[in-house]
């Protein structure tokens, strides 16, 4: 976890290490805050850590520490609110924003950082991958409320299936990635294992990524992570009716609720997708149900897993 203690002056970053001790891999959030006690979030609780409390100083040296002392460099991110540094970690960042017509220009007296650490769990969704498979994948959507693995899910599936699995060949997939999360890529490399036959499309808009994906690296598989706008759902309609299967995560709590956002609408009206896969909101990173397009639970019935 050196790319992340970096980040921090050394009284912080030896204190936090004695405090985190052997618990990286359980470890999800460093929340740094100016004044404030520093919040370490684990998956199943959470700590404080009283001292030392960072100071303006401490805030400065955390900048520059992501920035390499250039904020110029890192100025597409700062209007973005995040930065992705090496392992694939995202570090949101919010304080005094600038605006110009009303819109975002950039973010300056940077005062509060939530570093979210980034865990490729390699093989999280070999038992679920043959839910998904039936003479062909099958357009899936993975729902969930936010921090429960959906993303970490798709990252997985993504590099099974651009590598293959049982008698099942690699296929070529398309990653649009808007918020580094999946790839977490740093100048255009992926950090995370995505699989031989993967190409990625890093910090674009989902909507007009799809497109330029179909129309550039013609994927088998198109993934996409949390959907909602209505102009995703446009765009995954025609990536449908261009013959892309797809792969794609959402924020809900459960079919009936997505249904009534008129936004999604679409997406049910025309019968989009074939799998919906339901994450489970007190238990981070479980399956409960996995439906197809009738709404029978197919985890009811035997399926083989990847070996």
């Amino acid at each position: 976890m050196d790319e992340i203690l970096r980040l921090f002056p050394k009284q912080i970053r030896d204190n936090m290490e004695k405090q985190i001790a052997k618990r990286w891999g359980s470890l999800q959030e460093i929340r740094f805050r100016l004044h404030q006690p520093i919040e370490l979030i684990f998956d199943y609780d959470i700590e404080w850590m009283n001292h030392p409390i960072p100071t303006a100083e401490d805030s400065v040296f955390v900048v520059n520490q992501l920035s390499e002392f250039s904020l110029y460099r890192l100025s597409d991110e700062l209007r973005e609110g995040f930065i992705t540094i090496e392992g694939g970690h995202r570090v949101g960042i919010a304080g005094k924003v600038n605006t110009v017509n009303g819109a975002v220009k950039a973010i300056q007296h940077i005062t509060f950082f939530n570093i979210r650490i980034a865990k490729q769990r390699i093989g999280v969704s070999q038992h679920i991958i043959p839910y998904l498979y039936e003479n062909g994948y099958k357009n899936s959507l993975f729902i969930g409320a936010p921090q429960t693995g959906k993303t970490t899910y798709i990252r997985d599936l993504v590099r099974i299936i651009s590598t293959g699995w049982e008698n099942v060949s690699p296929k070529k997939v398309g990653v649009i990635d808007e918020r580094s999360e999946i790839g977490a890529s740093i100048k255009g490399i992926p950090q995370h294992d995505l699989g031989p036959r993967t190409d990625v499309l890093d910090a674009c808009p989902k909507a007009e990524g799809m497109m330029m994906m179909i129309r550039s690296m013609s994927p088998e598989i198109l993934v996409v992570d949390e959907i909602g706008s209505k102009e995703d759902v446009e765009a995954l309609l025609e990536a449908i009716n261009a013959g892309v299967h797809v792969v794609c995560t959402i924020h809900g709590n459960s079919i009936t609720e997505l249904k009534k956002r008129p936004s999604i609408r679409p997406l049910f009206k025309q019968q989009v997708f074939e799998r919906f896969i339901l994450i489970d909101q007190k238990q981070v990173g479980k399956v409960n149900t996995i439906y197809d397009e009738t709404m029978q639970n197919l985890l009811r019935k035997k399926r083989y897993v990847v070996r």
